[in-house]
């Protein structure tokens, strides 16, 4: 199975007041293809930095990471700016979309700025429409973003993120903004995206959440302590026996 994310001595640093605060230490780690893996630690431990980092939205202060066999440091910015929007897709906490835009507008635009959009604008409506119906939402497509759930409205960005079909999609903490009920079903979709092959690299505090990834990777003080395999995630009857497993081994770990 061929590697899709290889990070190896990575490092970050921010100056603030002349001081130097080494956010990520020398991390090391790799994503195969068809992967779902999760990212957890304690506040602070440098979870989403390693996440913006990984993906390119923030330059690494050292180190190596290779993104489906280029080095992202090697990158410009427009270059770099070319790789997310084409093979990488984000999910954030923070439900960021236009105001101005319809849900489904909105799900169009990566595609519409893509350099590689090779298709009518009606064929990537089409697209666009067959992904909200995928995830349940079609009804939607018409409304302004303040007129929808929470949940249709993750949904919705869950959509937007695979429009370009990327290689990986980028989560930060995709439920923390929802109910119990609105995160199990967003999770229920990235769990089908998962099987379908898009690999998947999220940052969560849920262990229920964490427990439907084939592999947990614990970050404390900026640097990978320690990763639990769990294996593909198959059907909720195994769900409580993996999320067992994962918060004894999360106890071990000091969470």
């Amino acid at each position: 199975m061929s590697k899709v994310i290889e990070v190896k001595d990575l490092c970050k640093t921010y100056v603030v007041n002349k001081k130097q605060n080494n956010v990520l230490r020398n991390v090391n780690f790799s994503i195969d293809e068809g992967e779902m893996v999760a990212i957890m630690g304690p506040s602070g431990s440098g979870k989403s930095t390693l996440l913006y980092t990984v993906s390119g939205m923030d330059r690494m202060t050292a180190g190596s990471v290779s993104f489906c066999g280029k080095e992202l440091s090697d990158l410009s910015d427009n270059e770099m700016a070319d790789v997310r929007l084409d093979d990488m897709g984000f999910i954030f906490q923070q439900m960021y979309m236009m105001k101005n835009l319809s849900i489904l507008d909105n799900i169009l635009l990566p595609a519409v700025k893509s350099g590689r959009r090779h298709e009518s604008m009606g064929e990537t409506e089409k697209r666009g429409r067959a992904l909200m119906k995928k995830l349940g939402i079609e009804e939607t497509a018409d409304n302004d973003i303040n007129e929808v759930s929470g949940g249709q409205l993750q949904r919705a960005c869950i959509c937007r993120s695979m429009i370009n079909s990327p290689k990986v999609i980028f989560a930060d903490e995709p439920t923390g903004a929802l109910n119990r009920t609105a995160s199990d079903e967003v999770m229920c979709e990235m769990v089908k995206l998962n099987s379908e092959g898009t690999t998947v690299m999220l940052v969560t505090h849920d262990a229920k959440v964490a427990a439907k990834c084939s592999r947990v990777l614990y970050i404390v003080d900026g640097n990978i302590k320690g990763e639990y395999k769990l294996g593909k995630y198959n059907n909720a009857d195994e769900l409580r026996d993996r999320e067992r497993k994962l918060n004894n081994w999360l106890m071990e770990m000091g969470w």
